[in-house]
């Protein structure tokens, strides 16, 4: 990211490359809209890109990329309600029987769901935690909040999440 900041575009070039597919994660994970993921992504990267001369590497450059992606989901979110789009296709693969695919398509489905109806920053905390696997440190720094906040988000998140995801729990 220092040799962005002098103007290696192809620095830049990597580390989109190297990022795009988490980033679009993250931003579809929160939106529901895999058009609207793409295009956070993008917007997220082209912050970047337009901060890299005044960037100081205070934290990974993963943590600085959420960071910046999670403030332009959250600005989504209160300008617009996001919409449940198609699941994210974790078991589009034929190693799973037809049978077994099909109920975990339906769980990807009803998780979804769930997502889409938490509050935004709820939604942010679990998305980083469960779908990134950050670190209650990685997502205080992405978030902006103490590790103690991030961990009262996710526990209130659960408790919103448990009724809607109850059978899927069970098993």
């Amino acid at each position: 990211m220092l040799a962005v900041g002098e103007g290696d575009l192809l620095s830049f070039e990597q580390l989109v490359l190297r990022y795009q597919a988490e980033a679009w994660r993250v931003a579809y994970r929160f939106t529901g809209d895999a058009a609207q993921a793409e295009d956070l992504a993008q917007d997220a990267f082209l912050r970047i890109l337009d901060a890299a001369p005044r960037y100081r590497p205070t934290a990974s450059f993963r943590t600085y990329l959420y960071r910046v992606l999670s403030r332009l989901c959250l600005d989504y979110r209160q300008k617009r309600r996001p919409i449940l789009g198609e699941p994210l296709g974790t078991v589009a693969d034929d190693t799973y029987p037809p049978a077994e695919r099909a109920s975990l398509e339906e769980r990807d489905r009803c998780i979804q769901a769930a997502l889409v109806n938490l509050p935004a920053d709820y939604r942010l905390a679990v998305v980083l935690r469960y779908f990134e696997g950050l670190s209650g440190a990685e997502m205080a720094a992405v978030m902006g909040r103490s590790v103690k906040a991030v961990e009262r988000l996710l526990a209130r998140a659960k408790s919103a999440l448990e009724p809607q995801l109850r059978r899927f729990l069970d098993t």
